[in-house]
């Protein structure tokens, strides 16, 4: 874990560094792509390579590699948020997840331009770093999940700011009380990591980088991630451009049955 946050860290630094007003490509899905993405994902290949040299990895960057086919491997967003970055929000992360068997068992969640990380291992918890101002230094604070609300009473749902969808808004229509929680990148699986709000729901297409980090960091503290019929969702499915149809993130791993 130590050499994977530093590696993190090193990335987010990378961001930090780099020009938000250089020009932006698009890949050819339409997404955006910029220097600061590169830049991190050139900083995290190398580091893995000399960290885990037998672990493969897959990246939104570096995605036309294909998925490993068993075992373990790292499933990396370089920059995830990079809408967020582009417009000059500091909402954007750097996820870093180890799969194993399918199942999330590992992840990093580094917001560089909050000074903060979180991090978990699935059945061993999930911490919080405040990042000092070197960026090299933290302070540690263990974090869980909260149970949910009683019915009726007031829940927060965090939500993005820029992929809200009509599913998504049902789904939670049909839970009175909700209270939404704008925010961008993975920051919304770190909030029910937090015990800061309860349920993130997504029914609309994502990528597996957008949210194995983030799915690891929330298990570790205490929760679930399932798709909409309660199953937890795998990394070890067939699928398409890696898309995930549909999750949810439950802080209270009992709301998810």
């Amino acid at each position: 874990m130590q050499p994977l946050t530093e590696l993190v860290l090193r990335a987010g630094a990378g961001i930090l560094a780099t020009d938000r007003s250089d020009p932006v490509e698009h890949k050819p899905d339409g997404s955006p792509v910029t220097t600061a993405d590169l830049a991190a994902d050139r900083i995290i290949a190398e580091g893995l390579k000399r960290i885990a040299p037998d672990v493969p990895a897959l990246s939104e960057e570096r995605c036309g590699l294909g998925r490993p086919s068993s075992g373990s491997f790292f499933l990396v967003d370089p920059l995830d948020g990079t809408k967020e970055y582009v417009a000059g929000r500091d909402e954007f992360t750097v996820n870093l997840a180890l799969v194993t068997d399918g199942k999330p068992l590992l992840g990093i969640v580094g917001a560089p331009a909050l000074g903060q990380v979180w991090r978990g291992v699935v059945g061993h918890g999930a911490e919080r770093l405040a990042v000092n101002a070197d960026g090299a230094r933290y302070d540690a604070t263990p974090i869980h999940t909260r149970p949910m609300p009683a019915d009726g009473a007031p829940w927060i749902v965090a939500i993005s700011r820029l992929h809200l969808d009509e599913r998504t808004l049902a789904f939670i229509a049909e839970r009175p009380g909700g209270v939404h929680a704008r925010m961008g990148s993975a920051l919304k699986f770190c909030r029910i990591a937090d015990g800061e709000a309860d349920i993130y729901p997504r029914l609309s297409p994502t990528c597996e980088w957008d949210i194995a980090a983030g799915a690891a960091v929330v298990i570790a503290a205490g929760g679930e991630l399932t798709d909409s019929s309660g199953r937890p969702l795998r990394f070890d499915e067939p699928r398409p451009n890696f898309i995930v149809p549909e999750f949810i993130a439950w802080g209270d791993a009992r709301a998810a049955s």
